[in-house]
């Protein structure tokens, strides 16, 4: 398992930029989904072209912080990776210049819709109610990408919770657009999985400067928590 970490130059200077390091106290689970990012067999199966086995010891977080939400009246959003004629052909800077000849066949092979990689890891609580969403970028938001805006804003969703791989490619870069696209974004710092401990806790400390509230399972759980018991409260008139 990761360490995750905050970098305290971050915290600091969140500290004096808006008072702390926290940002978001609650929420309203009808109006927040968990999106999580790529957690298929490419990346976590042991031997796939993009295994990062770190990925199979989120597991256990991912699907209690969607079983949280699911049971409160929240929306469980599964991304996958997709590299099908579609992306290739709009996205070949990447598949020319980032990946050598032979590592480019691979990815393919493994992410078009149909191949063991593209599929999603067996160890997740998939349920029939929750979606699943291909992407064709790094990033969700990213244009080109997917619908998953349109469905969100069509499900009136302001405030998303990422879990995911990897920390500080796909799910770095979703977070970011998410922000600033007016969504508000918690990262889970136990819930994002990555080659090693360096790489991600930069990403935490990227985003918990800027861009997102980055929390652990435990706190996020009670935070879904404060909200389904609010939620349920009777408005008195």
């Amino acid at each position: 398992m990761h360490k995750p970490a905050i970098y305290p130059s971050v915290i600091a200077r969140a500290t004096e930029r808006r008072g702390g390091l926290r940002i978001f106290d609650s929420l309203d689970v009808n109006r927040t989904a968990h999106i999580v990012v790529d957690l298929q067999n490419g990346f976590m199966a042991p031997g796939q072209v993009a295994e990062i086995g770190t990925a199979r010891e989120i597991v256990p977080s991912v699907n209690r912080i969607s079983a949280a939400l699911r049971d409160a009246g929240g929306l469980v959003v599964y991304i996958q990776n997709t590299f099908d004629a579609e992306a290739i052909a709009g996205w070949s800077t990447y598949f020319n210049h980032f990946c050598t000849p032979a590592r480019r066949q691979r990815m393919i092979d493994a992410f078009t819709p149909g191949a063991f990689g593209h599929d999603l890891w067996a160890g997740l609580d998939v349920l029939p109610e929750d979606l699943k969403v291909r992407k064709r970028r790094f990033g969700a938001f990213a244009p080109g990408a997917s619908d998953l805006h349109e469905i969100l804003q069509d499900r009136g969703i302001d405030t998303l919770i990422i879990t995911g791989t990897a920390s500080q490619v796909c799910c770095e870069s979703t977070a970011r657009d998410a922000m600033m696209m007016n969504y508000k974004v918690f990262f889970i710092a136990d819930g994002n999985a990555t080659f090693n401990d360096e790489e991600h806790n930069a990403t935490l400390s990227a985003l918990a400067h800027t861009f997102c509230d980055v929390v652990d399972t435990d706190t996020m759980v009670g935070i879904i928590a404060d909200a389904s018991v609010t939620a349920k409260q009777p408005v008195m008139a």
